[in-house]
């Protein structure tokens, strides 16, 4: 996702579609957050947020925003760093597609039990435990 959104970013400002700049931009510098985030445990400070819807609503909304202007980039702009750009855009796209769905998939199993990150209790016998002859 980094990588993708990175070489984006670069297409758009090399090519005539620099109005598009900031959207890669904005997206490379989120997910370079959430990636910082996540890395150095600092998501397990702040537990009023729900870490991976974030993480689902940003993928979602750079998915639809990388389609919507990889197609504005290659139908309005005949140069062929917007073309670049474009194709950049949709494998973005593509890639983000796949992060929500496999982070849906998670928060789906997630909602089905019940919510909780509760390690299962300890189930051996209470004979398993004694000594005694």
């Amino acid at each position: 996702m980094l990588a993708s959104s990175f070489i984006s970013f670069v297409c758009f400002c090399a090519s005539s579609a620099a109005a598009f700049v900031t959207a890669p931009l904005v997206f490379f510098l989120s997910a370079l957050f959430l990636l910082f985030a996540y890395s150095t445990k600092f998501n397990q400070r702040f537990k009023g947020f729900h870490w991976p819807l974030m993480d689902f609503l940003r993928c979602v909304s750079a998915s639809i925003v990388f389609f919507i202007i990889s197609i504005m980039a290659v139908s309005k702009y005949p140069d062929g760093s917007s073309k670049a750009a474009g194709v950049f855009g949709f494998i973005a796209t593509i890639v983000f597609a796949l992060d929500f769905y496999f982070i849906f998939n998670e928060l789906a199993a997630f909602l089905k039990g019940g919510g909780s990150h509760d390690e299962p209790q300890n189930t051996q016998e209470a004979d398993s435990d004694s000594d005694s002859d």
